[in-house]
């Protein structure tokens, strides 16, 4: 278990921003997922910490942003309030249908992030390959 943690901690540590942001939204509807097993297994306590950390990976995508990039940073942020607002709801009322729609709407955001993610690991290939280029 200790090995794991480490190399978890390790991959952390040397990802990208934008791995990072794909991780977190992972992390957020795993935590999402354990939190509906909880409402259908009735054991609310763990549907509320889950819920929780979900929210708590919102609220650090929310502090990440960059509002200098422009408008996308000021209408992901009215999302991820959104976000929090219907996780709170979720959390009161136990509501998985709830936590079915964040669900969804991190899975759209997690994919369009994967695709810059693509794109930025395009990108540095496309600059090695013209670097050894240049240098041969």
């Amino acid at each position: 278990m200790e090995g794991y943690k480490n190399y978890k901690q390790v991959e952390i540590e040397t990802a990208s921003g934008l791995r990072l942001v794909v991780m977190l939204y992972s992390g957020a509807i795993r935590f999402l997922n354990s939190a509906k097993e909880g409402i259908n297994l009735k054991k609310l306590d763990l549907a509320n910490n889950n819920i929780i950390k979900a929210q708590d990976i919102v609220s650090e995508l929310m502090t990440s942003l960059n509002f200098d990039a422009g408008e996308v940073a000021h209408n992901l942020y009215s999302l991820y309030i959104y976000i929090n607002r219907r996780l709170l709801e979720a959390n009161i009322e136990k509501n998985t249908e709830i936590i079915n729609e964040v669900i969804r709407l991190l899975n759209v955001l997690k994919e369009a992030w994967e695709q810059l993610l693509k794109g930025e690991k395009n990108f540095e290939e496309s600059n090695k390959a013209n670097r050894l280029n240049v240098a041969g």
